[in-house]
């Protein structure tokens, strides 16, 4: 008995020992809901859904004090259907983030799967970041302000903060042999945070991102790269077997009182199309680029120190196909959520899209424009609207 009391004493003294020089954390969100889709497909839909305001997820954060102000680090975090039980992101077990690094007071540098710039310095300026969950993101999240998609095998810097201002970037190896080009990847952004005033700016490039192991196809699935666009959003599945997917965003907010007046802006371009894959239907576009671009306003308000609301429009407007009239995207969304604690919410969402003119389906095609709110399935028609009633709980 003395033994085992011993022995006991000893675990817990090393135990002591390993916490004094570094930790880990357990952390994550439950995120459920009801919502109502009044044209999906045709038809209208009620479901529970999950991870619409924040992505369900579980993840493990770490820290090692190394000594000299070094420090290694590392996060795990998986994503999660609370309504099946099935993990997220293509099945992945750590789909959301996976990476391992060393930070000191010059900065922070990562390996592995991470955010790109564009996510880390505008997308939290984006209202679908904020109270309106991805539903209320652009249509298709077609900048990635919302984080669609993740950038594998991606070595990350992240500058320390220097009086509200940091900065930093990402490179993706694409990992194909002999080709050093192809599904390559990378990032640049800055942002600034400083009293009421916050601004940010990023930029993305992505080779080859329909083709197995791009960027829209980040899962690492067995898809072929014809498969994995008629999965794209019609916003822009015409033109996603270009060679080049580029993102030019900006945006900024500024808080006075308890409101908050945010705008952001993106430029969206797919060049040199029908090149990343075999596409003969889209040969009469070979070569040729496509630019779509998009500007929200959002605006939220602190009722009380436990009740916000707000409110935001979106305009996305297309690139022309032919003699055929620009597709053109009107959003609005409006939202109120309520904080039973620090850790649990509950919040009601509102989306009503309306899409004019023509877009390039696919196949090549010259269609009308349908509307397609971010998420869900594509409305039959140029109207669609969804309103989603949920919980959130973080641990």
């Amino acid at each position: 008995m003395k033994k085992s009391l011993l022995a006991l004493a000893a675990l817990g003294a090393f135990a002591g020992v390993a916490h004094a020089q570094s930790s880990v954390t357990l952390y994550g969100i439950i995120d459920e809901g009801f919502n109502i889709n009044t044209n999906a497909g045709g038809k209208h839909l009620y479901n529970l859904s999950s991870g619409v305001l924040q992505g369900s997820r579980f993840g493990l954060r770490g820290t090692e004090d190394l000594g000299g102000g070094l420090k290694a680090i590392f996060v795990l975090e998986n994503g999660f259907d609370v309504n099946s039980g099935k993990l997220g992101q293509g099945g992945l077990m750590f789909g959301r983030q996976a990476y391992v690094g060393l930070s000191s007071q010059f900065g922070t540098v990562t390996l592995g799967r991470q955010y790109d710039s564009v996510v880390d310095y505008v997308g939290p300026l984006e209202v679908g970041d904020q109270w309106g969950g991805y539903i209320a993101a652009h249509p298709g999240d077609l900048d990635n302000f919302n984080n669609a998609y993740r950038t594998n095998n991606t070595v990350k810097y992240t500058s320390a903060n220097y009086g509200g201002l940091t900065f930093g970037g990402t490179y993706s190896f694409g990992g194909v042999a002999g080709n050093v080009t192809s599904n390559q990847i990378w990032s640049l952004g800055a942002g600034y945070n400083n009293g009421p005033l916050v601004l940010g700016v990023g930029y993305l490039n992505a080779r080859t991102p329909s083709a197995s192991g791009g960027l829209f196809n980040d899962s690492g699935t067995t898809q072929t790269a014809a498969q994995n666009i008629g999965a794209q959003s019609p916003v822009y599945a015409g033109f996603a077997s270009a060679n080049t997917y580029q993102v030019i965003g900006a945006g900024g907010a500024y808080t006075f009182g308890a409101a908050t007046i945010g705008a952001t802006y993106s430029n969206i371009r797919f060049g040199n199309l029908a090149s990343s894959f075999t596409a003969p239907a889209l040969a009469a576009y070979k070569g040729q680029s496509a630019t779509l671009n998009n500007a929200e306003l959002n605006f939220k308000y602190q009722l009380t120190p436990a009740l916000l609301i707000g409110a935001a429009y979106d305009y996305t407007r297309g690139v022309e196909i032919g003699g055929a009239s620009r597709a053109q995207y009107h959003q609005g969304a409006i939202g109120v959520d309520y904080f039973l604690s620090k850790r649990t919410d509950v919040y009601v969402t509102g989306v009503y899209q309306h899409a004019v003119g023509d877009t390039l389906n696919a196949a090549g095609q010259t269609v009308t424009a349908t509307a397609a709110i971010n998420g869900l399935t594509p409305s039959s028609n140029q109207n669609q609207l969804t309103a989603r009633i949920g919980i959130r709980h973080k641990f």
